[in-house]
């Protein structure tokens, strides 16, 4: 597990230019960023290195953001941890789905870079947390 001052974010997104895009951005603010391409190794890497928070997209291949957060938010030691749906579906109703679905709350993409930035300070703060 990694050990550090800093706050560590798994991002968990299949586009390259997206994960490109999340991964500069939070590790220009400081942050420490994990990285999966599919929701198993999300999964998998949330497990390893405890992260203070999971943006996770939901169209993963190998296994969905849902079922992915699903198996997050069901596990003693990763349940605990902020998962947050970063996804294209933006159709009303899509975030009480996502919600419903156990994630702590939800971000459309395309986003807008100083509102993330906002958000992801107010998790990491405790501030921004839908129940």
């Amino acid at each position: 597990m990694l050990k550090s001052e800093k706050k560590i974010i798994l991002i968990v997104e299949d586009d390259p230019k997206n994960l490109k895009l999340f991964r500069d951005v939070l590790q220009f603010k400081g942050y420490i960023t994990i990285e999966a391409l599919n929701g198993q190794q999300g999964v998998a890497l949330a497990k390893e290195h405890k992260p203070d928070l999971i943006l996770m997209d939901i169209q993963l291949p190998v296994m969905d953001g849902i079922e992915a957060t699903k198996i997050i938010k069901h596990d003693e030691v990763t349940k605990c941890i902020t998962v947050v749906a970063l996804t294209a579906y933006a159709m009303p109703g899509d975030k009480e789905r996502m919600l419903a679905a156990g994630f702590d709350d939800y971000i459309s993409k395309p986003v807008h870079i100083p509102e993330f930035l906002k958000k992801v300070t107010e998790y990491l703060d405790g501030k921004n947390k839908v129940q």
